[in-house]
């Protein structure tokens, strides 16, 4: 019973402090260029990628085809990816300000993504839900997003199941032309 009250008392400690150390989307409040999200997620894009497990070993890789546009306020991100192993898949993001940033969502995002944007960052957090040895899994997903000058997006997701790190995707995205 001991030993159980250690394990519990070091593990709450590790997840305290690492929860202390997240950076903020403030952080970036003075960074240029200025990320406007209904000037860069406008027309049609392309972005190239990677997906890691856990250890940050490569598993996956993926070119996707994005056509973004603005109707009444409301974005809209219509993506294609193509996997290195042939398989495609599809997700339509709708981006709707909500006085703070967005409301993000998507057909396999459980609820509703919030995103906020502050100098050349953005910062979404929402739940997606994939598939897994044939069962549904979901998992909280933290995907930063910076500018780096008017046609290149870099994106960072880290990915979460019961707060540990299980994976990450590192991509570009790219605005054509």
């Amino acid at each position: 019973m001991r030993t159980l009250w250690k394990s519990l008392f070091f593990s709450g400690l590790i997840l305290m402090l690492s929860s202390c150390s997240s950076t903020s989307i403030n952080d970036y409040t003075n960074n240029t260029p200025v990320l406007d999200p209904k000037q860069f997620f406008n027309g049609s894009l392309s972005a190239h990628g990677v997906l890691k497990n856990r250890s940050g070993k490569v598993t996956r890789h993926f070119n996707a085809s994005i056509k973004a546009y603005w109707v009444n306020g409301v974005g809209t991100l219509e993506e294609r990816f193509v996997f290195d192993d042939g398989e495609v898949q599809f997700r339509t993001w709708k981006l709707t300000p909500n006085g703070e940033g967005y409301d993000a969502t998507a057909g396999d995002v459980i609820g509703t993504g919030k995103a906020n944007v502050s100098g050349n960052a953005m910062k979404l957090d929402y739940t997606l839900e994939i598939t897994y040895k044939d069962s549904p899994l979901q998992l909280q997903v933290e995907d930063w997003m910076w500018q780096v000058d008017n046609k290149v997006l870099l994106n960072e997701s880290i990915l979460r199941k019961w707060g540990f790190k299980v994976g990450s995707i590192q991509l570009v995205i790219v605005k054509n032309e």
